[in-house]
């Protein structure tokens, strides 16, 4: 990946990047060949600290502390809650209503792992969520979260039963395909298959909202990548 064109706003103390998806955060555990954004991060700034995570396929915004003093700053202010967390993204079918908050507690599935379930007896997770525009076999959704629980949209969308689209962990990891949105969908002649809008999972980390060491207020935007906006484009015109 060329950095530059995925940085969003630098300061001395802070970098904000817009991760691609399919991109790990921090190096796997098992497999070190995986490039990881950290790393990328490290070569270009030298020191560099993480100070919050995505999940590989979730593409958006995520801020690197750039010293010491920055990174427990920032490391406090995401861990008291004082960090907005904006999501877009696409589920299947309508959630009803469509406005509304998901509190449920969040613990590691007892025999998968990787996976998440909810649970009483989990950790307190908080997601507001919102229907910006509903095409019945999708929505696009926002979604605004309180706590920093792993996978805790994803998790908390399969409870609501509109797990997100492309979503194999939670969902089904089928492709969005056009000819699922269009009526009269014809393949061209000469191609034999048809190629995907969307086979990656529908979630992007849209908004920070946070104010830097010195009390100065920062909102910061990604916007829809290419990706999740072709299948909102095609869902528009096919209505």
């Amino acid at each position: 990946m060329r950095l530059e064109e995925h940085i969003l706003l630098e300061t001395p103390d802070f970098v904000v990047v817009n991760k691609p998806s399919g991109m790990l955060t921090l190096p796997d555990r098992h497999d070190n060949e995986l490039t990881s954004l950290i790393a990328v991060m490290k070569k270009a700034y030298g020191e560099i600290f993480t100070v919050h995570r995505l999940d590989r396929d979730t593409s958006g915004i995520i801020l690197f502390a750039r010293n010491e003093a920055a990174h427990k700053y920032f490391s406090q202010l995401f861990e008291s809650r004082d960090v907005e967390k904006y999501y877009l993204g696409l589920v299947h079918g309508v959630p009803t209503p469509e406005k509304g908050s998901v509190n449920e507690g969040i613990m590691e599935h007892p025999v998968q792992k990787g996976k998440m379930v909810t649970n009483r007896k989990g950790k307190a997770s908080l997601t507001d969520y919102e229907v910006l525009e509903s095409f019945g076999l999708y929505s696009l959704m926002k979604w605004r979260i309180h706590t920093g629980r792993t996978h805790q949209i994803r998790v908390h969308m399969k409870h609501l039963g509109h797990p997100i689209a492309v979503d194999e962990l939670y969902g089904s990891p089928q492709p969005v395909l056009l000819s699922s949105i269009k009526k009269k969908f014809k393949l061209g002649k000469h191609t034999e298959e048809e190629r995907p809008l969307l086979s990656r999972l529908a979630l992007h980390a849209a908004m920070l909202v946070f104010k830097d060491p010195s009390g100065k207020a920062y909102t910061v935007e990604a916007p829809l990548p290419k990706d999740i906006n072709a299948v909102v484009t095609q869902l528009r015109k096919n209505r």
